[in-house]
């Protein structure tokens, strides 16, 4: 089946539906939510029984930035700042020099593994280095998991946070890929204006949505919701017009709105909570889609090795490292290591080498996926066992 006008909305809100109501399943069997989303994307896609033949991944490239850009707008709404305060520089080195540990080992064992590149190895490490917001955020509140003291919100500020760090090594990588030429150093100076100019956007847009809100007054609430979208889009296209980060500005927005007091802010929250969650499921559906499970199977051998090496040796080394220095028990780091879960994000990136026309992308794809299918059914199921020990 090709997708048309005629049977985009029918099919749509029909995969949709199918997505809510398996909620029900994940939470009696202990099944996370977004890899049975992903799963419904599989049966739909053009191996599947729903034959629907999608191929586009400059599509699924702007719906999974899109998407992201409000999953992460929503997280950064809802954190707060007496909650990040004490565990901000732990999740600040886990969110950055963590992200370069795992992106590194990760690479150097596909070298080895999967017969790349240095370079191509790093990219793949970098795609999958940063643990994925929408998968944390979503199993730990579906299948009530109560985490003590200041382990819940350092978990969630490094996954909210780590994704701008994870990007800027995807697109380092591919360019030192597509440019042969260039060196490491030519990264420094790109490094500081992505960097820079995204952390500097975001702070300038949340305090002026912060202004706006506190003096506009409109005559009809719902345009409030609006308004608030049509500003997010703003700061995400800004900053990616001038060649910041706008995956952290995004986050930095939120964060510094939602830190302050506006009106409607609570109904605001809410929206953009249900907003995350239709933008997870869109994600997820279209990624599913997207993916060939043909394509996958031969890769499995290497794929699980990769995943394992990056589920038991890349993430733990690089928590205990950037976590070492700090008053946290060697527990606590081990049920850190363990919430490393790849999700959405690492697939989306996975879209950047392909519309870059690099070499080996869809292997890259392809083995991508299969890491952030086995990371989510083994990290995610055990999830809540874990926290108990």
């Amino acid at each position: 089946m090709i997708l048309s006008s005629e049977n985009i909305l029918l099919i749509g809100s029909l995969l949709l539906i199918i997505s809510v109501l398996t909620t029900k399943t994940s939470a009696r069997f202990g099944i996370p939510t977004l890899l049975l989303f992903l799963v419904v994307g599989m049966l739909a896609g053009s191996d599947g029984p729903g034959g629907i033949n999608f191929s586009d991944p400059k599509l699924v490239q702007f719906i999974g930035s899109l998407s992201l850009c409000f999953i992460l707008f929503s997280g950064g709404l809802d954190s707060r700042m007496q909650d990040i305060k004490p565990i901000l520089w732990p999740g600040i080195l886990l969110s950055t020099i963590g992200v370069i540990i795992s992106a590194v080992l990760v690479g150097v064992f596909a070298m080895m593994v999967a017969g790349f590149t240095l370079l191509e190895g790093l990219l793949l490490g970098a795609i999958v280095s940063s643990t994925d917001a929408a998968a944390v955020f979503s199993i730990i509140r579906s299948m009530g998991v109560g985490l003590k003291g200041r382990l819940r919100p350092l978990l969630e500020f490094e996954s909210g946070s780590n994704d701008p760090m994870a990007y800027f090594l995807t697109i380092a990588f591919i360019y030192l890929i597509v440019h042969p030429g260039a060196s490491f150093v030519d990264l420094i100076p790109m490094f500081l204006k992505n960097m820079v100019l995204g952390a500097v956007i975001g702070y300038v847009m949340g305090r002026l949505m912060h202004f706006i809100f506190l003096r506009i007054r409109l005559d009809i609430d719902g345009l409030y919701s609006v308004l608030l979208i049509a500003m997010v889009l703003f700061t995400f296209s800004v900053a990616d017009f001038v060649g910041g980060n706008s995956f952290l500005a995004v986050y930095i927005s939120a964060f510094v709105l939602g830190n302050k007091d506006f009106l409607h802010k609570r109904s605001l929250t809410k929206h953009f909570d249900g907003t995350a969650w239709l933008m997870q499921i869109v994600l997820f559906l279209t990624l599913g889609l997207l993916v060939n499970p043909s394509q996958i199977w031969p890769l499995a051998g290497v794929g699980l090795l990769i995943s394992l090496f990056l589920i038991f040796v890349a993430r733990p080394l690089s928590v205990h490292f950037c976590l070492r220095i700090f008053n946290i028990n060697h527990r606590t780091r081990a049920f850190i290591s363990w919430v490393g879960l790849r999700g959405a994000v690492p697939i989306v990136f996975a879209t950047y080498p392909l519309t870059a026309h690099i070499a080996k992308a869809p292997m890259i794809f392809n083995l991508v996926f299969f890491i952030t299918i086995t990371s989510v059914m083994i990290q995610g199921t055990t999830l809540p066992m874990v926290a108990r020990w």
